[in-house]
């Protein structure tokens, strides 16, 4: 039996109902600003005959009967008026759309009680800071009015500050950051706690902007961001001193956020970065997010010092040349990167002398990412060895001109462990987590304009790149994607962003399970022997140098060092 088609209404309708419905909408909206005036009458009659009402209601019994005979006195009186009743329908269509129009609520001319109670308080509080004894007209004085000294002020619905123009006089020494720092917390301290102020101080009209930041997004997840090759986001901040927006998705969403950009390369004048935070506060998430963008254009090395295994999503990944979390794995890997940081040195100049471009390989950005080094300074210590943060040195001093970007990451408790090197050259510097005046001043070299917070959620904190202002700053949501806690939204997002796993050189073959590989001795000089699996000892003319050493999170060894294969003797046990 044939099936009967679905009605045409059904089948295809769809774009005729949703172009009747747009029509239907269109009709309304006309008929509304036509009938407008009916509208506003009818609106005005109604409210009439309900004030009509309640006069009468209100009206006690005896007295209705009076005005019963007044108001037929006056609809007579209009009758018999020439042009009476024409003038009466007049006047009742005047007096509905009247009452029939819209009413906005009245906004109060001034502050009310608690706002006037609360901004005299302000004041009052200013007053040992805004005034001295040999001023025969002050502007702050006990007592005083102060509605002079605040031309400015707003309140949020709870009767809170939200924004605050305050003048000062013009003999305060605005310019001494102590005494900036005094009325910056007075006035966060008076205003709330709990919330950031951005404190903008006109040294030239002596006047002193207090506004109250929104919390920064903390539901923006890791993802492509719309870059140029040596640009980096570091995270997002405010609109008031960043003009430039990113396009960035949340879920369905799309909306623009002013980003933190770090441009790193031979043109940078703050080639390197020092992350500093409490444990907790978001710094692996930092660097984790660095080591995601530069592996669009670059090569990364990460040294995880912590050994949390916190950057084991990227072992064997593309273009991630190791993942160290031992001393010698550590050290072995850093030597390689200064020796690649002479060479590239040397081929560079060697191309300029000759007129050429330098070469390709040395155009190359390669990116040392180290996590907590300060915990192989004991270590390397207590076994007579190389510290690996000496090892710094070249990459530091000369990485720019050779594309190499060294990246820190530190706490607050082990600072004073960096050398004097790593401290000298990262000019970019990110604190994340909570922290004093001090200690953001000590690392950043420069207050921020806000009050910091005691709470504060992971990855948040602040940013300045060389000499520039103090920028908020909020980490994208970058987590350990093998962590239990991290959730689906989250790991989907770094999975994503991962490169493709390639095979390592040092792999064991197929059909060996990793857990049950061989490993077998490779005698690379007279001094080291090291451990590599089966599958790594080839017959062919040129052998990695070095192979991953004990304490690794299985990372390819860094390219560039060979040896010749008759040095390397191989035993099985």
């Amino acid at each position: 039996m044939a099936r009967r088609p679905l009605p045409r209404i059904l089948s295809n309708g769809g774009a005729q109902l949703a172009r009747s419905r747009e029509l239907a909408r269109t009709a309304a909206d006309s008929a509304t600003d036509v009938l407008h005036p009916l509208i506003t009458i009818t609106r005005g009659l109604r409210r009439l005959a309900s004030a009509g009402r309640r006069r009468w209601a209100d009206t006690p019994k005896d007295r209705r009967g009076a005005l019963l005979f007044l108001m037929a006195s006056v609809v007579l009186v209009v009758a018999l008026a020439p042009y009476g009743p024409m003038l009466a329908v007049i006047t009742l269509m005047a007096a509905a759309a009247w009452q029939g129009r819209e009413r906005t609520p009245s906004v109060p001319d001034g502050p009310d009680a608690s706002q006037s109670q609360r901004l005299k308080s302000l004041y009052e509080a200013l007053v040992p800071y805004f005034s001295t004894a040999e001023d025969p007209e002050p502007l702050y004085s006990h007592g005083g009015d102060w509605a002079k000294a605040f031309s400015e002020y707003e309140f949020d619905g709870t009767g809170r500050l939200t924004h605050l123009v305050i003048g000062y006089p013009a003999y305060f020494t605005d310019g001494e950051p102590e005494s900036r720092a005094r009325i910056e917390h007075l006035l966060g301290a008076k205003s709330g706690r709990g919330r950031e102020y951005h404190f903008a101080w006109d040294e030239e009209g002596n006047q002193l902007t207090v506004r109250v930041l929104a919390p920064l997004p903390t539901d923006i997840a890791a993802q492509p961001f719309v870059t140029a090759p040596g640009e980096t986001v570091l995270g997002f901040t405010d609109p008031i001193r960043v003009q430039r927006t990113l396009p960035l998705t949340h879920g369905t969403e799309q909306r623009d956020v002013p980003p933190v950009v770090w441009r790193t390369g031979i043109r940078s004048t703050e080639p390197h970065l020092l992350a500093v935070g409490q444990p907790g506060s978001g710094t692996s998430t930092l660097l984790r997010s660095i080591a995601l963008q530069a592996l669009h254009h670059g090569d990364v090395v990460i040294v995880d010092g912590g050994g949390t295994g916190d950057y084991a999503c990227l072992t064997g990944r593309d273009g991630v040349l190791a993942v160290e979390c031992g001393l010698t794995g550590a050290l072995t890997s850093l030597e390689w990167a200064a020796h690649e940081t002479e060479r590239r040195l040397i081929a560079a100049n060697r191309a300029h002398q000759a007129g050429d471009p330098p070469p390709e390989d040395t155009r190359r950005p390669l990116w040392l990412v180290l996590d907590r080094p300060s915990a192989f300074t004991h270590l390397a210590a207590a076994d007579g060895r190389t510290d690996p943060q000496s090892l710094l040195q070249v990459p530091l001093r000369h990485g720019r001109p050779a594309n190499v970007t060294v990246v820190v990451a530190e706490q607050f408790d082990t600072l004073e462990a960096l050398l004097e090197p790593v401290r000298r050259h990262t000019r970019a510097r990110v604190v994340l987590g909570p922290a004093t005046a001090e200690q953001l001043a000590a690392v950043l070299g420069a207050p921020p304009h806000t009050t910091p917070v005691d709470q504060v959620p992971p990855g948040r904190g602040y940013a300045r790149l060389g000499s520039g202002p103090v920028h908020r700053l909020q980490v994208p949501a970058t987590p350990d994607p093998y962590d239990d806690a991290t959730s689906d939204a989250h790991r989907q997002a770094v999975l994503d962003l991962l490169p493709p796993r390639t095979t390592p050189v040092d792999e064991e073959p197929e059909g060996l399970a990793p857990d049950r590989a061989r490993p077998v001795f490779v005698h690379l000089d007279k001094i080291t022997t090291e451990k590599v699996s089966a599958g790594a000892v080839t017959g062919e003319a040129e052998a990695p140098a070095q192979a991953p050493a004990a304490g690794t999170v299985a990372a390819k060894p860094p390219p560039g060092k060979t040896v010749p294969a008759e040095a390397a003797v191989a035993e099985s046990p």
